[in-house]
């Protein structure tokens, strides 16, 4: 049995390599080289090859490398720590937070192209990174762009099935229904059937993807247009882009919510392969169940209230501070405050991390939007004190590793600010902008080959007899 230890290691040694001369004038060449005018297709058609003989010398020569030790806190522990998945989009260092293809989300900022000089990134460019792990031009975003609103038609079966459910299912049951119904479009399912050889498992795969990706927006707008509005389908706005147009169908038009969905949708797309509905995607799609199949398994996960749905209970508990003690609250009424939710015997929500050791990266790019466009907000005010009253706390508790603020503790102030106030919804947002990391990690999970994914599992009876036979 190969015994894996910590990501630190590893970790440490890739802030090493990042800090050498040569890599601090510029990114990595295969981070930061522009894309050619191939299409996305066409570029992976060129690429997948390559990297199909990389990871087969890397079985081949290193296969037999240990990369650490399993402890029995591990096993018990969520599998925290282990090394054992291969996820190539993304990488989450404990110290830096995520980067994409290499890059940090304040680089993805300033290379990808934006809708606008100095906006925020487009989604199209950030899936077009993942998926090739090159920087793409405006004309290939645009022609990206214009692929996935070409995929984006919803059939009327689709909304059936969610109409079939009460309107006040909560929206992610909606938004999965919806997804599994998008299912039978399947075209890995119909090429499977098919007897496609497993050289071109991608291909169908691709288009799954693609086409999902196009077509979530649209479903998750439908269920929020369903349960808090009045059940009318806004159309797809042919001028605007992926983020844009999200916001558009979802009834929100103002410039700046326009920007605010584009950053969203942009950093929350990946946080590398262990978190619940990355793995969940990943390893349903191991057994080679579709695109749909594994997204839908995927966002199930999302759905938990220690994954996806953080977000919305960091704004309900941001409310119910306002409720109880008023917009002008001071520094110390919200330390009693804090003090009384960890009393409770609950958590206090968008603090704390089970990789990252910082603050998070992505809370800071939110925090930073809301200084530019929003500094006088009474909710970003208080997201701020609650910056520098929580993390004192939880370190004199002594019992947190992390406790530093992350994506959900700003998400859920900045859409309130622009409307969108009903917390309910916001995971369905998480789902969306998940479907660009799931996705491109899925397609080339089937353009190398990934195995099915079968770890060993054991008793505690094992356990406690493997132990006694080490002393």
């Amino acid at each position: 049995m190969v015994f894996f230890r910590s990501v630190s290691a590893l970790s440490k040694l890739r802030s090493r390599i990042a800090q050498q001369p040569h890599i601090n004038t510029s990114v990595r060449w295969l981070q930061m080289q522009s894309s050619t005018g191939q299409d996305l297709r066409s570029q992976l058609e060129e690429m997948i090859p390559e990297q199909q003989e990389r990871l087969k010398k890397l079985k081949s020569e290193h296969g037999k490398v240990q990369l650490g030790n399993i402890t029995v806190d591990m096993v018990i522990g969520g599998m925290r720590g282990m090394t054992g998945l291969l996820w190539e989009t993304s990488l989450l260092d404990p110290d830096e937070g995520i980067r994409f293809r290499g890059l940090s989300i304040p680089e993805c900022q300033k290379v990808l192209p934006a809708a606008k000089p100095g906006g925020e990134p487009l989604p199209e460019g950030l899936l077009w990174l993942l998926l090739t792990g090159k920087v793409p031009s405006k004309e290939q975003v645009d022609s990206l762009s214009n692929d996935l609103q070409n995929r984006a038609s919803i059939p009327d079966y689709v909304y059936k099935a969610i109409n079939a459910l009460p309107v006040t299912a909560h929206p992610m049951t909606q938004f999965t229904t919806g997804v599994m119904a998008l299912q039978v479009q399947s075209e890995f399912q119909k090429a499977y059937d098919k007897g496609i050889s497993k050289s071109k498992y991608w291909e169908p795969t691709y288009e799954d993807s693609l086409n999902l990706i196009a077509k979530v927006p649209a479903v998750a707008s439908y269920v929020y247009r369903r349960v808090f509005k009045d059940g009318k389908i806004i159309p797809v706005d042919e001028s605007l882009d992926y983020g844009a147009n999200f916001s558009h169908m979802l009834g929100f038009d103002d410039p700046k919510m326009l920007e605010l969905m584009r950053l969203y949708v942009t950093i929350h797309s990946d946080h590398e392969g262990g978190n619940v509905s990355a793995h969940t995607g990943h390893l349903v799609a191991s057994a080679l169940s579709d695109p749909y199949l594994s997204f839908a398994a995927a966002l199930n996960g999302l759905a938990g209230p220690l994954h996806g749905l953080a977000n919305q209970e960091v704004l309900l508990w941001i409310k119910s501070i306002v409720d109880e003690c008023g917009e002008n609250i001071t520094t110390e009424q919200l330390k009693d405050y804090v003090w009384k939710t960890l009393k409770s015997g609950k958590v206090v929500p968008g603090f704390g991390h089970g990789v990252l050791r910082k603050t998070d990266p992505r809370y800071t790019c939110q925090r930073e939007f809301a200084l530019k466009h929003l500094p006088e907000d009474p909710l970003f005010q208080l997201v701020s004190k609650l910056y520098e009253v929580v993390p004192p706390i939880l370190l004199e508790l002594g019992k947190v590793k992390n406790p530093w603020p992350n994506v959900d503790a700003h998400s859920g102030v900045l859409l309130n600010y622009f409307g969108l106030t009903e917390a309910r919804y916001f995971t369905v947002l998480f789902g969306v902008s998940r479907s660009i990391g799931i996705c491109s990690q899925l397609i080339w999970d089937r353009a190398l080959g990934l195995a099915l994914e079968r770890p060993k599992s054991v008793t505690m009876e094992w356990l406690e007899n493997y132990c006694k036979n080490a002393k």
